[in-house]
């Protein structure tokens, strides 16, 4: 398995409003950079995103390091995700899983990845956070 280190970002201007995406991949001293935006969503929908489409671009299974500086993203994976299945996508207090499409998505791109989840403190100088979030910026820039 090759290892990978991933960090990942949303960003929205206005909560809900325009928001984008981004995800810093490297591997074996390369290195892709994603990014995308949406023109009405939010700030926790663009969070998950840009983890789907950083594992989505994985081409086989790998060992990955996933950085986030959201909690809601980091916490749903290692926390909530399971008991969200087992009760049928519902929270404890029986109500529909808020963005449970890409909760979804994000379980199926999981795949044969060993996945590592790490969160960091948002806008504190670390190195690939702070590329992550210059890409989700540049998801909303680029909406035009």
């Amino acid at each position: 398995m090759s290892d990978v280190t991933i960090y990942t970002d949303g960003a929205c201007r206005g909560n809900p409003g325009p928001g984008g995406w981004g995800a810093a991949l490297s591997w074996q001293g390369k290195e892709k950079h994603l990014y995308g935006g949406e023109r009405d969503t939010t700030n926790n929908r663009m969070e998950l995103t840009a983890a789907i489409q950083a594992l989505k671009a994985l081409k086989r299974p790998c060992k990955v390091d996933l950085y986030t500086d959201s909690k809601y993203v980091r916490d749903g994976i290692t926390k909530w995700m399971a008991n969200w299945k087992v009760r049928g996508w519902k929270t404890a207090n029986k109500k529909p899983v808020k963005n449970q499409d890409l909760w979804m998505e994000l379980d199926a791109a999981l795949g044969a990845h060993k996945i590592t989840w790490h969160w960091v403190l948002g806008h504190s100088g670390v190195e690939g956070n702070e590329l992550a979030d210059e890409l989700a910026n540049r998801g909303i820039d680029e909406l035009g």
